[in-house]
């Protein structure tokens, strides 16, 4: 018999990582099913709150990624039908989505992250495109890496090397939001930590270490089988290991996370992690970060899952 259960997981939605949103829906299914609960999964299309009234679930498990997924509006809705969810609330979803507030928050608590701008895309039309990129490069410097300032899986991302390169990286981040993040590039090993609280407070699980093929961890480097080389765990040093594991712990907890998350790092070349990013919803498809972090922890992906929604199920009874 399940100890939660019926569980109900979100997945699909209508932002652009929808197709991504689905195969992670449909992967902690799975193993969700595998370990014994009474699973239903479901879109956020308008049949949602009325099926959710007229059974509502022990548990959800969002797999939403983007948009409303990842901004708390999803979890705002959950809230006011009184149903326990895991991961974090609205107001921590909100400040983790949007790159530059996470960037201010975790920087507020001694994490170095690379020195950026943010710009709307109203204000690199309307002063100017030339003089403004100009005087970005003269600021940060080269390489860069452009980004929507809300979003993720890469989409809208892009390494940029020369000058010439910046105004055709902000036209392909605009297309996928209407702020950019421009950041000054760290040359160092990409890893990605992910941190679980089992009820006891946040710890990280093994690093990930990620190595694309075209040395630019993108869209199609992420969701391609074969683009990208991993090692679970990172190749680090113990001393690295040990300062990527305190700096994920530290920015999901100056974050306000709950329950779990992903934080992407650089690791410099004197073993000093810089944070990227951090993610509430974090990729569960066979290509994903976090089921390789419960593997190299020696942990099964299903009876994970089975905890947090156990624990999120007491939470909502206390």
């Amino acid at each position: 018999m399940s100890d939660v259960g019926h569980v109900l997981v979100l997945a699909g939605g209508l932002s652009y990582e929808r197709e991504v949103s689905l195969r992670s829906g449909r992967r902690v299914s799975e193993v969700l099913r595998a370990a014994g609960i009474d699973v239903e999964t479901r879109d956020t299309d308008a049949s949602l709150v009325p099926s959710i009234l007229a059974d509502p679930p022990d548990a959800v498990f969002v797999t939403l990624h983007g948009g409303a997924g990842e901004d708390g509006a999803i979890r705002s809705v959950l809230e006011l039908l009184n149903v326990p969810y895991v991961g974090a609330d609205p107001d921590a979803c909100r400040a983790a989505f949007d790159k530059p507030t996470a960037k201010a928050a975790v920087r507020s608590v001694g994490l170095p992250t690379p020195e950026s701008v943010t710009l709307p895309k109203e204000t690199f039309h309307d002063l100017g495109a030339t003089v403004v990129l100009g005087r970005i490069v003269e600021r940060l410097g080269l390489p860069l890496f452009v980004k929507p300032a809300r979003g993720g899986s890469a989409l809208g991302a892009s390494m940029v090397r020369t000058a010439e390169e910046l105004p055709a990286a902000m036209v392909g981040c605009f297309a996928y939001g209407d702020t950019a993040l421009i950041e000054r590039y760290v040359e160092g090993v990409e890893v990605a930590l992910s941190v679980v609280d089992y009820g006891n407070g946040p710890v990280a699980l093994p690093a990930v270490e990620i190595v694309p093929d075209g040395g630019v961890y993108d869209y199609a480097a992420r969701y391609t089988a074969g683009r990208t080389e991993f090692f679970a765990p990172a190749r680090l040093s113990p001393e690295a290991a040990a300062a990527c594991a305190e700096a994920a712990v530290t920015a999901h907890t100056a974050l306000g996370l709950r329950d779990i998350s992903r934080t992407d790092l650089i690791v410099d070349a004197a073993d000093q992690p810089h944070f990227l990013e951090v993610n509430v919803a974090p990729g569960m498809t066979e290509t994903s970060l976090f089921p390789m972090a419960v593997e190299a922890a020696g942990q099964d992906l299903g009876d994970l899952c089975r905890t947090l929604l156990r624990n999120v199920a007491n939470r909502a009874t206390r």
